[in-house]
């Protein structure tokens, strides 16, 4: 057997396009995978809200206002943060379709108008948050299989089994004889499906403060997030030389579980108070007179 096919068996390939091509329109899988992901968590989510007493209305809402704040969010985040990665073209910002959303400017952007929404619809925020946080992973983990149609987010050089084919073209310069990379895409894919699972376990089994499901998915997450960013061999922008999505996965760990541990301490401690029992006045007892 060639090296050739021994590659192709031992080895997760990459799509030659990330394009299809129907006369004088290009349908992009990248954004057919985010529709996709859109679409599992407005109905995870709906499905949760509703079976607690809400409403489809505001969920349809939320999707509406969330996802369009998400995508700029998730853009902004982008083109701040990988400016030197744009098409050298005017519309290289508005390039979504060539990737480049960063998850956490979409997820900030969308859950603050999101929530801004919510509150103004007299809704629960922090039960809602709790209801939507699965959802958003199920969404993330799909989202990342956009990435395989573009080529992007993965790991180093390896040869094993799982190892991800990139073109030339999509090499790092310092790896470009290496032929197979870490699939970080797909790492990232399984932690988020995993991560959804170990909510709905938690949820069911432990008592937590509304809005405390959602601060655990952000520590659960950026746990995984941190691992992924430490594999990456993309150019990114580094702070003191650790790369800059690192230094924001910490402080998503340090913040959400802070978060977490006083929200829940608060809660319990305010169940924990009784009322003070009301003061009742002695009431003297009649005197027993002798009998005359």
């Amino acid at each position: 057997m060639s090296a050739l096919a021994s590659l192709s068996l031992a080895s997760i390939p990459s799509p030659g396009s990330s394009t299809l091509e129907l006369g004088p329109f290009s349908i992009h899988f990248y954004g057919l995978t985010l529709l996709v992901a859109i679409v599992a968590a407005v109905v995870i989510s709906g499905i949760r809200w509703t079976r607690r007493g809400g409403d489809w209305d505001l969920i349809f809402r939320l999707a509406v206002w969330g996802v369009a704040f998400g995508i700029i969010g998730a853009r902004l985040y982008h083109v701040v943060t990988s400016w030197d990665e744009l098409p050298d073209e005017w519309w290289g910002p508005f390039a979504i379709w060539k990737g480049g959303l960063g998850v956490w400017g979409g997820i900030g952007l969308g859950v603050i108008v999101g929530a801004i929404v919510a509150k103004r619809s007299g809704a629960n925020v922090p039960a809602l948050l709790d209801c939507v946080a699965p959802g958003l992973l199920v969404a993330q983990g799909i989202g990342r299989f956009g990435n395989w149609w573009n080529q992007e987010l993965f790991g180093g050089p390896t040869d094993l089994p799982w190892g991800l084919e990139i073109s030339a073209d999509n090499r790092p310069i310092d790896h470009i004889e290496s032929e197979t990379f870490h699939p970080a895409f797909l790492y990232e894919a399984l932690w988020c499906f995993t991560a959804a699972g170990v909510l709905l376990l938690v949820e069911r089994r432990f008592r937590l403060r509304p809005g405390n499901l959602f601060a655990l998915y952000v520590f659960i997450y950026s746990i995984g997030r941190l691992w992924i960013e430490t594999l990456r061999v993309d150019p990114s922008h580094e702070i003191a030389g650790v790369r800059l999505n690192v230094w924001v996965a910490g402080i998503a760990i340090v913040a959400s579980a802070a978060f977490f541990v006083w929200w829940q301490r608060r809660w319990r401690r305010g169940q924990g108070v009784t009322p003070p029992k009301p003061k009742t006045m002695a009431i003297p007892k009649e005197r027993v007179r002798p009998h005359p």
